[in-house]
């Protein structure tokens, strides 16, 4: 594997100040080289252009995710120090949110190979799908503000006159037609900040969890929100879940989905798939995924 460090900075992201950052980088790691992005797409093509051997994407699940795009089907090591809105990965992988420990986790953590998966050929690494969700990240991607407060907000607006879907969902060739306000696919297990919506998934089985969040009144969310957060969310009985290695989406016409929180344009039928064991990441000494 090619030697050397480089942390690529994603100056935008969280709207966090990341001199912070760079400071402690350079006194901790003098010998690496630090980058920032410039424009949307630009983590993917260093990473991928890169000579060193370790990329540390510092920034959130949108910069992890063009950096892990430039380094699979490499032998690239990809670490992360997470200063996103949710570090939904970083989170599922155990990663600290506070730089000076996130850091060390670069350092001295190991090595494991984990899975990633695709929609329609795109790669994602934590969930991806459509619905209020998808709706919400083509919103929250044009809004001048950041942060989990501005998140919930834009979530509770578009909310108030939300219409579900019908979709259909098919596993490993078994079909399944249900209402949804949300369906989310998931390679890791949440959408950050530990709301975990496909609480039992794991990034290293070559399983895709499901998850399907029938039409719910507003009285239900409070109920909702704290199984998210307990991490049971497979429990409510307005959550339908299902695994397989394979999942057909099918919805009535094109229209908004997301990757990781990016906003997508997709077609009416979304096809999933997991690629197992295809991306080295760092995670912190002893943790277990």
């Amino acid at each position: 594997m090619p030697e050397g460090r480089l942390f690529i900075i994603n100056p935008l992201s969280g709207g966090k100040d990341k001199r912070v950052v760079e400071a402690l980088i350079r006194a901790r790691c003098p010998d690496s080289r630090i980058v920032y992005t410039e424009r949307p797409g630009h983590g993917e093509i260093l990473a991928r252009e890169c000579p060193e051997g370790t990329v540390v994407a510092v920034g959130g699940d949108g910069t992890v995710s063009e950096i892990a795009r430039g380094i699979i089907g490499t032998d690239k090591v990809m670490g992360i120090i997470p200063r996103g809105s949710g570090d939904g990965l970083a989170l599922h992988l155990g990663i600290s949110r506070l730089p000076v420990v996130a850091l060390e986790e670069v350092l001295y953590g190991h090595t494991e190979k984990v899975d990633y998966a695709t929609v329609n050929g795109r790669p994602f690494f934590c969930t991806a799908g459509v619905g209020l969700d998808a709706e919400v990240a083509w919103k929250f991607a044009s809004d001048k503000k950041r942060g989990l407060a501005r998140y919930m907000r834009i979530s509770w607006d578009l909310w108030k006159g939300y219409r579900p879907d019908t979709y259909e969902i098919e596993v490993d060739g078994v079909t399944h037609s249900l209402p949804a306000v949300i369906v989310t696919v998931g390679n890791a297990n949440q959408w950050g900040n530990e709301a975990r919506i496909t609480d039992r998934a794991s990034i290293c089985d070559g399983m895709l969890d499901v998850a399907a969040v029938q039409p719910f009144k507003s009285l239900e969310i409070p109920q909702l929100a704290a199984k998210l957060m307990a991490g049971r969310a497979h429990t409510s009985r307005r959550v339908t879940n299902f695994r397989g290695r394979e999942v057909v989406l099918r919805r009535h016409a094109p229209g908004a989905a997301h990757a990781d929180g990016d906003p997508l344009w997709l077609e009416e039928e979304l096809r999933f798939e997991v690629v197992p064991a295809a991306l080295n990441v760092i995670v912190p000494y002893k943790h277990k995924i």
